[in-house]
């Protein structure tokens, strides 16, 4: 509902900014990860006029947005059911690590409606084969067809989703963290460039990290054989 997501959008911001974080795990309390829209929201809705649907709407996508750019490794531990806009939240993680009781669906033809503001975040991970598929039939996807179908990265048993977490955490901190702001960019900007435009921009990317303090301490550690500063912090 409307406070979840404004809820959620203080919180990524304040994350965004507090260098003290280095990645973020996303994951539901109790049995689901995110079960879909409030049905008292829902109740309320029916009442909106276009304009209150619209800005409504306009912030979920806001957030989809924030949450996907967020200069940090964002972990999604999926612990249970993530429905509709739940598996939205899924899709615009870096990073998806699901338990094997997890199920996802993109349930809203069934209400008549459509998975509208987290289809480009999902497209962007499974691809217009099995987005048709799953935003038309709204079937419930089992955790090993999710990983299937790229929406998911691994699936473990639920006893072991918390050590393959932290295990992704102990990879994830051991880059740099402005090479991984930089890099979670880089995969952005160069998937929706031509050849041309890509070779220089990465050029530029590149040589800008070498001489950054970061860059100069990483390669410096590598050569002295020792583990860079950062590596410190996590």
């Amino acid at each position: 509902n409307e406070v979840m997501i404004r809820e959620l959008r203080e919180a990524f911001a304040a994350l965004a900014v507090d260098d003290g974080v280095r990645a973020v795990v996303l994951t539901g309390e109790g049995s689901a990860f995110c079960a879909g829209a409030d049905l008292h929201w829902m109740r309320r809705v029916l009442e909106w006029t276009y304009e209150q649907n619209y800005a409504d709407s306009l912030e979920l996508a806001r957030l989809m947005r924030e949450i996907y750019e967020l200069p940090k490794p964002v972990v999604a531990r999926v612990n249970g059911a993530a429905i509709g806009g739940g598996t939205g939240l899924v899709a615009v993680c870096d990073l998806v690590l699901a338990s094997e009781a997890a199920v996802f669906s993109f349930s809203e033809v069934k209400i008549g409606l459509v998975p509208a503001c987290i289809s480009p975040y999902v497209l962007k991970r499974v691809g217009e084969r099995w987005g048709r598929e799953y935003f038309l039939t709204g079937e419930r996807l089992t955790a090993a067809r999710a990983l299937e179908c790229g929406l998911v990265n691994r699936v473990v048993p639920a006893a072991e989703l918390d050590a393959l977490v932290a295990t992704t955490l102990e990879r994830l901190l051991s880059g740099g963290p402005q090479a991984l702001a930089t890099c979670k960019r880089m995969v952005r900007q160069v998937a929706e460039q031509g050849l041309d435009e890509a070779g220089p921009a990465t050029a530029e990317m590149i040589a800008r990290l070498r001489l950054s303090p970061e860059g100069q301490e990483g390669m410096s550690a590598f050569l002295e054989r020792r583990k860079p500063r950062w590596t410190e912090e996590g």
